[in-house]
């Protein structure tokens, strides 16, 4: 899911690049919504693997 943000993030530079202000835009918020989903699921992820460990 990093993965898909990082390509977002790089179409809404060459986007931006090239003029294409209306398809940045929503490229990076497309990467903006995926980095929060990948954030939110590594917690949550980290927070889990610490407690079935016990």
């Amino acid at each position: 899911m990093l993965h898909y943000a990082v390509v977002f993030f790089v179409i809404a530079l060459i986007a931006a690049l090239f003029g294409f202000a209306g398809i940045a835009a929503s490229a990076a918020g497309i990467g903006k919504i995926l980095f929060v989903v990948f954030a939110i699921l590594a917690v949550a992820s980290f927070v889990f693997g610490l407690i079935s460990k016990n």
